[in-house]
Protein backbone atom coordinates (compact mmCIF):
# COMPACT_ATOMS: atom_id res chain seq x y z
CA UNK A 1 0.00 0.00 0.00
CA UNK A 2 1.44 3.20 -1.11
CA UNK A 3 1.47 6.03 1.40
CA UNK A 4 -0.57 8.80 0.11
CA UNK A 5 0.28 10.89 3.13
CA UNK A 6 3.23 12.82 1.74
CA UNK A 7 2.27 13.10 -1.73
CA UNK A 8 -0.72 14.98 -0.76
CA UNK A 9 1.43 17.15 1.70
CA UNK A 10 3.55 18.34 -1.77
CA UNK A 11 0.52 19.03 -3.52
CA UNK A 12 -0.58 21.24 -0.20
CA UNK A 13 2.59 23.03 -0.56
CA UNK A 14 2.78 23.91 -3.97
CA UNK A 15 -0.88 25.08 -3.80
CA UNK A 16 0.06 27.24 -1.26
CA UNK A 17 3.11 28.55 -3.24
CA UNK A 18 0.87 29.10 -6.14
CA UNK A 19 -1.74 31.39 -4.97
CA UNK A 20 1.44 33.18 -2.69
CA UNK A 21 2.40 33.90 -6.61
CA UNK A 22 -1.09 34.52 -7.72
CA UNK A 23 -1.49 36.81 -4.60
CA UNK A 24 1.49 39.23 -5.84
CA UNK A 25 0.06 39.90 -8.91
CA UNK A 26 0.84 39.02 -12.65
CA UNK A 27 3.70 40.81 -13.05
CA UNK A 28 7.28 39.95 -11.84
CA UNK A 29 9.38 43.09 -10.29
CA UNK A 30 12.28 43.67 -12.43
CA UNK A 31 15.73 43.80 -10.59
CA UNK A 32 17.18 46.76 -9.69
CA UNK A 33 21.15 47.12 -10.92
CA UNK A 34 22.10 47.09 -6.77
CA UNK A 35 19.83 44.30 -5.91
CA UNK A 36 21.32 41.94 -8.82
CA UNK A 37 24.86 42.73 -7.77
CA UNK A 38 24.46 40.83 -4.56
CA UNK A 39 28.07 39.24 -4.39
CA UNK A 40 28.60 40.03 -0.65
CA UNK A 41 27.36 36.40 0.84
CA UNK A 42 29.41 34.64 -1.82
CA UNK A 43 32.39 36.83 -1.50
CA UNK A 44 32.17 35.81 2.14
CA UNK A 45 31.94 32.41 1.90
CA UNK A 46 34.59 32.20 -0.39
CA UNK A 47 37.29 34.36 0.81
CA UNK A 48 36.22 32.66 4.60
CA UNK A 49 36.78 29.17 2.82
CA UNK A 50 40.30 30.03 1.78
CA UNK A 51 40.61 31.66 5.21
CA UNK A 52 40.55 29.11 7.12
CA UNK A 53 41.75 26.14 4.89
CA UNK A 54 44.64 23.96 6.92
CA UNK A 55 43.84 26.37 9.68
CA UNK A 56 44.19 24.77 13.30
CA UNK A 57 40.60 26.80 13.59
CA UNK A 58 39.04 23.92 10.98
CA UNK A 59 41.09 20.90 12.00
CA UNK A 60 39.43 22.12 15.82
CA UNK A 61 35.99 22.15 14.59
CA UNK A 62 36.60 18.91 12.81
CA UNK A 63 37.81 17.24 15.85
CA UNK A 64 34.92 18.47 17.90
CA UNK A 65 32.73 17.00 15.54
CA UNK A 66 34.25 13.37 15.59
CA UNK A 67 33.82 13.69 18.99
CA UNK A 68 30.24 14.52 18.87
CA UNK A 69 29.08 11.86 16.10
CA UNK A 70 32.22 9.61 16.53
CA UNK A 71 34.00 8.28 13.83
CA UNK A 72 32.58 5.69 12.22
CA UNK A 73 28.89 8.09 11.53
CA UNK A 74 27.86 7.80 8.46
CA UNK A 75 24.44 9.09 7.04
CA UNK A 76 24.43 9.33 3.46
CA UNK A 77 21.82 12.08 3.43
CA UNK A 78 23.50 14.43 1.34
CA UNK A 79 23.79 12.87 -1.21
CA UNK A 80 20.01 13.06 -1.73
CA UNK A 81 19.81 16.19 -0.23
CA UNK A 82 21.88 17.99 -2.84
CA UNK A 83 18.86 17.21 -5.93
CA UNK A 84 15.98 18.42 -3.61
CA UNK A 85 16.40 21.92 -5.36
CA UNK A 86 16.31 20.39 -8.48
CA UNK A 87 13.55 18.50 -8.32
CA UNK A 88 11.35 21.59 -6.24
CA UNK A 89 12.31 23.63 -9.47
CA UNK A 90 10.44 21.03 -11.67
CA UNK A 91 7.62 20.46 -9.65
CA UNK A 92 6.84 24.30 -9.31
CA UNK A 93 6.98 24.20 -13.31
CA UNK A 94 4.53 21.38 -13.42
CA UNK A 95 2.71 23.25 -10.98
CA UNK A 96 2.25 26.36 -13.22
CA UNK A 97 3.79 28.40 -10.39
CA UNK A 98 5.43 32.05 -12.28
CA UNK A 99 8.82 32.12 -12.48
CA UNK A 100 11.33 35.03 -13.61
CA UNK A 101 12.13 32.64 -16.97
CA UNK A 102 10.52 30.66 -19.27
CA UNK A 103 11.02 26.79 -18.31
CA UNK A 104 13.58 26.68 -21.41
CA UNK A 105 15.82 30.03 -20.11
CA UNK A 106 15.77 28.69 -16.79
CA UNK A 107 17.00 24.99 -18.33
CA UNK A 108 19.41 27.07 -19.54
CA UNK A 109 20.69 28.91 -17.09
CA UNK A 110 20.49 26.02 -14.95
CA UNK A 111 23.15 23.83 -17.44
CA UNK A 112 25.27 26.52 -18.04
CA UNK A 113 25.90 27.18 -14.04
CA UNK A 114 26.83 23.95 -13.34
CA UNK A 115 28.86 23.57 -16.00
CA UNK A 116 31.16 26.74 -14.89
CA UNK A 117 30.44 25.57 -11.51
CA UNK A 118 31.69 21.96 -11.99
CA UNK A 119 34.70 23.00 -14.25
CA UNK A 120 36.17 24.75 -11.32
CA UNK A 121 35.49 23.22 -8.32
CA UNK A 122 36.87 19.87 -9.98
CA UNK A 123 39.56 22.04 -11.51
CA UNK A 124 40.47 23.20 -7.95
CA UNK A 125 39.95 20.11 -6.55
CA UNK A 126 43.38 18.67 -8.82
CA UNK A 127 45.26 21.93 -8.16
CA UNK A 128 45.09 22.51 -4.84
CA UNK A 129 44.85 18.51 -3.76
CA UNK A 130 43.63 18.54 -0.18
CA UNK A 131 43.01 15.46 1.96
CA UNK A 132 40.07 15.05 2.98
CA UNK A 133 39.41 14.49 6.95
CA UNK A 134 39.02 10.71 6.06
CA UNK A 135 42.13 10.44 4.52
CA UNK A 136 40.98 10.45 0.66
CA UNK A 137 42.34 13.09 -2.31
CA UNK A 138 40.88 15.97 -3.47
CA UNK A 139 38.69 18.06 -0.74
CA UNK A 140 38.84 21.37 -1.71
CA UNK A 141 36.04 22.37 -2.34
CA UNK A 142 33.50 20.67 -1.44
CA UNK A 143 31.96 18.93 -4.94
CA UNK A 144 28.43 17.90 -3.36
CA UNK A 145 28.26 21.61 -1.55
CA UNK A 146 29.15 23.51 -5.07
CA UNK A 147 26.49 21.71 -6.76
CA UNK A 148 23.76 21.99 -4.29
CA UNK A 149 24.24 25.36 -3.66
CA UNK A 150 23.93 25.93 -7.72
CA UNK A 151 20.83 24.50 -7.77
CA UNK A 152 19.29 26.20 -4.91
CA UNK A 153 20.55 29.45 -6.12
CA UNK A 154 18.83 28.79 -9.38
CA UNK A 155 15.61 27.66 -7.92
CA UNK A 156 16.23 31.30 -5.54
CA UNK A 157 16.81 33.32 -8.84
CA UNK A 158 13.59 31.82 -10.64
CA UNK A 159 11.01 32.50 -7.76
CA UNK A 160 12.24 34.86 -4.76
CA UNK A 161 9.52 37.28 -6.52
CA UNK A 162 6.87 35.35 -7.11
CA UNK A 163 7.62 32.93 -4.05
CA UNK A 164 9.34 33.31 -1.60
CA UNK A 165 9.30 30.65 0.48
CA UNK A 166 9.48 28.66 -2.72
CA UNK A 167 12.89 30.45 -3.31
CA UNK A 168 14.74 30.06 -0.27
CA UNK A 169 13.65 26.45 0.70
CA UNK A 170 16.31 25.45 -1.81
CA UNK A 171 18.78 26.93 0.95
CA UNK A 172 17.81 24.57 3.56
CA UNK A 173 18.90 21.43 1.69
CA UNK A 174 22.35 22.59 0.06
CA UNK A 175 22.97 23.44 3.72
CA UNK A 176 21.83 20.37 5.10
CA UNK A 177 24.14 18.76 2.33
CA UNK A 178 27.13 20.96 3.25
CA UNK A 179 26.32 19.81 6.92
CA UNK A 180 26.46 16.37 6.25
CA UNK A 181 29.25 16.67 4.55
CA UNK A 182 31.05 17.88 7.29
CA UNK A 183 29.37 15.18 10.03
CA UNK A 184 29.89 12.24 7.46
CA UNK A 185 34.26 13.37 7.34
CA UNK A 186 34.17 13.72 3.93
CA UNK A 187 35.02 17.41 4.28
CA UNK A 188 36.57 20.05 6.41
CA UNK A 189 34.75 23.55 6.88
CA UNK A 190 37.18 25.60 3.99
CA UNK A 191 35.69 22.94 1.61
CA UNK A 192 31.95 23.83 2.56
CA UNK A 193 32.66 27.87 2.66
CA UNK A 194 34.56 27.78 -0.52
CA UNK A 195 31.63 25.21 -2.30
CA UNK A 196 29.03 27.06 -1.56
CA UNK A 197 30.91 30.90 -2.40
CA UNK A 198 31.71 29.57 -6.26
CA UNK A 199 28.45 28.08 -6.70
CA UNK A 200 26.42 31.38 -5.40
CA UNK A 201 28.96 33.43 -7.46
CA UNK A 202 29.49 31.83 -10.47
CA UNK A 203 25.57 30.84 -10.87
CA UNK A 204 24.72 34.71 -9.63
CA UNK A 205 26.81 35.75 -12.59
CA UNK A 206 25.28 33.53 -14.96
CA UNK A 207 21.96 35.39 -14.11
CA UNK A 208 23.35 39.01 -14.24
CA UNK A 209 24.92 38.16 -17.87
CA UNK A 210 21.71 35.55 -19.19
CA UNK A 211 24.03 34.55 -21.78
CA UNK A 212 22.45 32.99 -24.86
CA UNK A 213 19.34 35.69 -23.72
CA UNK A 214 17.63 35.35 -26.71
CA UNK A 215 17.84 31.55 -27.70
CA UNK A 216 14.67 30.15 -27.09
CA UNK A 217 12.92 27.80 -29.69
CA UNK A 218 10.08 26.88 -27.55
CA UNK A 219 8.79 30.48 -26.16
CA UNK A 220 5.45 29.47 -27.89
CA UNK A 221 5.19 26.36 -27.29
CA UNK A 222 3.25 26.29 -24.11
CA UNK A 223 1.96 22.47 -23.91
CA UNK A 224 5.44 21.36 -24.26
CA UNK A 225 8.30 21.02 -20.87
CA UNK A 226 11.75 20.12 -20.82
CA UNK A 227 12.42 20.03 -16.58
CA UNK A 228 16.13 19.62 -15.61
CA UNK A 229 16.93 16.39 -13.46
CA UNK A 230 20.12 15.13 -11.85
CA UNK A 231 21.02 11.21 -10.71
CA UNK A 232 23.95 9.51 -8.69
CA UNK A 233 27.29 11.05 -9.11
CA UNK A 234 26.07 14.54 -10.09
CA UNK A 235 24.99 13.35 -13.79
CA UNK A 236 22.94 15.42 -15.18
CA UNK A 237 19.86 15.36 -17.92
CA UNK A 238 16.64 16.71 -19.03
CA UNK A 239 12.56 15.49 -18.68
CA UNK A 240 10.87 16.26 -21.37
CA UNK A 241 6.93 16.62 -20.19
CA UNK A 242 4.34 17.06 -23.32
CA UNK A 243 0.91 18.26 -22.43
CA UNK A 244 -1.89 16.31 -25.03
Amino acid sequence: MINKGPILLLLFIFTCFNLYGQYNGDSIPRETPNKRQTYLLPSILLISGILVNNSQFEKTINRVIREKVGDNYSVPLDDYTQYAPIALLGLANIAGIRAKNHWFDQTKYFLISNAIVSAVTHGLKRTVNKTRPNGEAYSFPSGHTSFAFTNAMVLYKEYQYTSPILAYSGFAFSGTTATFRMLNNKHWLSDVLAGAGIAMLVTQLVYHFEPLKNFNPFMKQDKISIIPQAGRNQKIGLLLSIQL
